[in-house]
């Protein structure tokens, strides 16, 4: 099947902007371009544009004011404004508007605006795949939302749908925070036995006796408080799924009960002697190696081998750096509709540190990350000062990843641009003619930005 190109509308009455454009994207876009705000308004009417490039001043129309008629017809739209005229009350004005960035022409590094352009892409594929499947998941109730666009998710997708409808015992394999209880919902929501209940255990955070009551239920007496009888989980789960999540924390003993149940799928009730039957598939997860548990003799080889006939190994997410726009973008319009609120985009640099960090807590920490950023912005564009407020564990750990500092994305332009230029003239001697040649940057354009940092005087 031939790749679907992006499409991408460039709106600049200028005539040479539009060449570059056309000419920088011809093999990985499909561009369309416009003179002004009446051209502009016509495409994007009878397009569905991945991306708009704006110029911020056309012959009858506003940039800020075009985009922003543009989102309200489509809120999630990614638009990037263009100026020849840098001012910082525009740049600001753009950034509360949700503009992806703002870049000022003439563009000298056409691979830096290759790489700005690729990342916008990149954020509309990420609310594309959010809508996408959403809109899927409105013909298939029940079925949990799985954001993965990575190669290592869809692989694990791919094996999912392949055990899913087979009555095998599956075991799930990854760190905390990888997404195991989602996997079992989904195998459970593509099971025959979907319409049954799924019940869910953590056998990591119950004391032996109680895990032992709730796993096989109890007769009325069987105990003090046992007031009256109750069924296990193993009754209950009789036609459905039974997940014990952190199986490797479970004691010898429970290893060893849960091993005869099995055996026949057979079981007694604390203080019965009667026997019962249940049908449950079951499904097992661990954040541990449990062939390592096995070899340190901490796991009952035995019941390694029942519990182990599909291994299923959810990769941390550090290794499907694929999957963190995308669910940044899940969990960022997921926290603004639960707390009605109105923040992001996210910056190009926001993004590159999200991208830099290695997410010691996984999926989990990525989203208490942007749930926290939603709960304590008020709205607007999140930059990395708003993700990781100085002192947070995580700012530590997008430092140590090299990620940006957590400036705003103007103070940091801005900090560039000021020691750019001292070494600029330091190394052109002096000399402005020398130091426009060397820079690219018109004599008259360059003095106005030297003389802002009060580099050279009059």
């Amino acid at each position: 099947m031939p790749e679907v190109l992006p499409k991408i509308l460039v709106v600049d009455d200028d005539r040479h902007t539009r060449i570059l454009f056309d000419r920088l994207l011809a093999r990985t876009a499909v561009v369309s371009l416009a003179v002004d705000g009446a051209e502009a308004r016509r495409l994007f009417a009878a397009e569905d544009f991945n991306l708009v490039l704006m110029d911020q001043r056309l012959p009858s129309d506003n940039g800020i004011d075009l985009l922003r008629e543009f989102r309200a017809r489509r809120p999630h739209l990614v638009g990037i404004l263009m100026t020849g005229f840098a001012d910082v009350r525009d740049a600001v004005a753009a950034v509360r508007e949700g503009v992806f960035d703002y870049l000022t022409k003439p563009f000298e590094d056409l691979e830096a605006l290759e790489a700005v352009i690729g990342k916008a892409l990149e954020l509309d594929r990420a609310y594309r795949e959010i809508h996408g499947l959403r809109a899927r998941l409105s013909s298939e109730a029940g079925t949990p939302e799985v954001i993965a666009q990575s190669p290592a998710m869809e692989r694990v997708l791919g094996q999912i749908r392949q055990i899913a409808g087979l009555d095998t015992t599956v075991l799930l394999e990854g760190e905390s925070g990888t997404g195991k209880e989602l996997a079992a919902r989904l195998i459970h929501s593509l099971s025959k036995r979907t319409d049954k209940l799924f019940l869910e255990v953590n056998c990591g955070g119950l004391p032996e006796t109680l895990l032992e009551s709730l796993l096989f239920g109890y007769e009325k007496g069987a105990f003090t408080g046992a007031g009256q009888a109750n069924p296990g989980y193993f009754e209950k789960a009789h036609g459905g799924n039974l997940f014990l999540d952190e199986i490797a924390d479970m004691s010898p003993k429970l290893q060893s009960s849960l091993l005869r149940v099995l055996q026949d799928h057979s079981f007694t009730r604390i203080g019965s002697t009667q026997a019962r039957r249940a049908d449950f598939r079951l499904i097992c997860a661990t954040n541990r190696s449990l062939l390592g548990e096995v070899k340190a003799g901490r796991f009952r080889e035995d019941l390694y081998y029942r519990i182990a006939v599909v291994t299923v190994g959810l990769p941390p997410l550090r290794e499907r750096a694929g999957d963190i726009v995308p669910l940044t973008a899940y969990f960022l319009d997921h926290y603004n509709a639960k707390f009605g609120k109105a923040s992001g985009p996210l910056t190009p640099a926001a993004l590159q540190a999200l991208e830099r960090c290695r997410w010691e807590g996984n999926v989990r920490e990525l989203q208490h990350c942007i749930e926290r950023t939603v709960a304590l912005h008020a709205g607007g564009p999140i930059d990395v000062a708003h993700l990781f407020p100085a002192g947070e564990p995580s700012a530590r750990a997008a430092q140590a990843a090299g990620a940006a500092p957590a400036l705003r994305y103007q103070d940091a332009r801005e900090e560039f641009e000021q020691q750019y230029f001292r070494h600029l003239i330091a190394a052109a001697g002096g000399n402005m003619s020398e130091a426009a040649r060397l820079s690219g940057i018109p004599r008259q354009n360059l003095y106005v930005r030297m003389k802002r940092w009060g580099i050279v005087t009059d």
